[in-house]
């Protein structure tokens, strides 16, 4: 094998399967989302039911988080990623029928619709860790480097798709046909995963208490400074970010662009990342990684701050360009 072998996690099929999976369930749930925060500010024109979104993933995204993680430790990997990809497709399923024409303009479809975003935060808060780990068991430990590249690649080109392909298809199609598409994609992700093996279950504490695990993994972070340090960078990033959630805002009523401008907001920022995790595959980041996150954090922020003032579009769409870009960097570094 080549020194720097920009290819070499991508030698291993059941990788270039896991490849296709994580493409394909990460393009269904950011164009899902997209057309959700189109759909309820079409029905509600309130900013805060964008909030109601965000809150109805957050909720479980924190309350279960831990759990989650202990829960993927002790059981097979890819077969707990089968049942909530199967999850994902029911209440795909379950949006497809609440977003039809016919009655989706009342407040009860929109309570449908927050009940179906909190059930969908709690398989995406199995879902996001599985995925993780099920990648470190397909490849060799000394490329999980390479293989977090390109997976990263693969999230940020499927995130860079999802909003973009959701825009065009809400203005040509609707949103009704538009999560027919989603359901599509699922039904692909779920033919690639049961092509992968099932894998060993490494953790050697299978039957450990629940709370114990959660205690001991707490206390592991606490005492690993560098793991701490990551994630709570990570955090703040991820708390300036909150203004993707406000594009519907941005666009219809500061910007004026519809929704197809709609669109190239929500993929710029994944543009940006899919441009340097290309290039990370290339020259990979293996000196002062450290100060590497720290300024891409800081220049995360600052983006942030110019989309928030900018009243132009192509200045606010650059904005998020770069703020890819920035969290692309981060994410490398976080992930290895």
């Amino acid at each position: 094998m080549q020194k720097n072998d920009p290819y070499a996690a991508l030698r291993y099929p059941e990788f270039r399967l896991f490849l296709f999976v994580r493409f394909a369930l990460v393009f269904a749930w950011s164009m899902q989302f997209v057309i959700i925060e189109w759909e309820v500010y079409r029905i509600t024109k309130d900013p805060l039911s964008l909030g109601i979104i965000g809150l109805m993933e957050v909720i479980p995204a924190i309350s279960l988080a831990l759990f989650a993680g202990h829960l993927v430790d002790q059981k097979e990997k890819r077969n707990l990623l089968i049942l909530a990809t199967l999850a994902f497709l029911a209440l795909s399923i379950g949006l497809f029928f609440v977003t039809d024409p016919e009655y989706a303009n009342d407040s009860s479809t929109l309570y449908l619709i927050y009940g179906l975003v909190f059930l969908g935060g709690i398989v995406r808060t199995f879902i996001n860790p599985t995925l993780f780990s099920l990648m470190a068991l397909i490849v060799p430990k000394e490329l999980y480097p390479n293989a977090a590249s390109w997976s990263s690649s693969s999230w940020q080109m499927s995130a860079v798709l999802g909003p973009a392909v959701a825009g065009f298809t809400i203005f040509s199609l609707g949103t009704h046909t538009s999560m027919f598409l989603i359901i599509g994609f699922i039904v692909i992700a779920f033919f690639f995963l049961i092509q992968i093996k099932p894998k060993a279950i490494l953790n050697p504490k299978i039957g450990e208490p629940v709370f114990q695990s959660l205690r001991e993994g707490v206390k592991f972070v606490y005492q690993t400074k560098i793991i701490l340090g990551a994630i709570t960078l990570d955090m703040i990033a991820v708390l300036f970010g909150g203004a993707i959630a406000l594009l519907p805002i941005f666009a219809t009523d500061i910007l004026g662009v519809g929704s197809e401008g709609f669109g190239i907001l929500r993929a710029a920022p994944a543009v940006g990342s899919f441009v340097i995790m290309f290039a990370v595959a290339y020259f990979p980041i293996n000196n002062n990684a450290g100060l590497k996150l720290l300024f891409s954090i800081f220049g995360f922020g600052i983006c942030m701050v110019v989309f928030g003032l900018s009243t132009s579009f192509w200045l606010s769409v650059f904005a998020l360009f770069m703020s890819g870009i920035t969290d692309g960097v981060s994410m490398v570094i976080r992930q290895t």
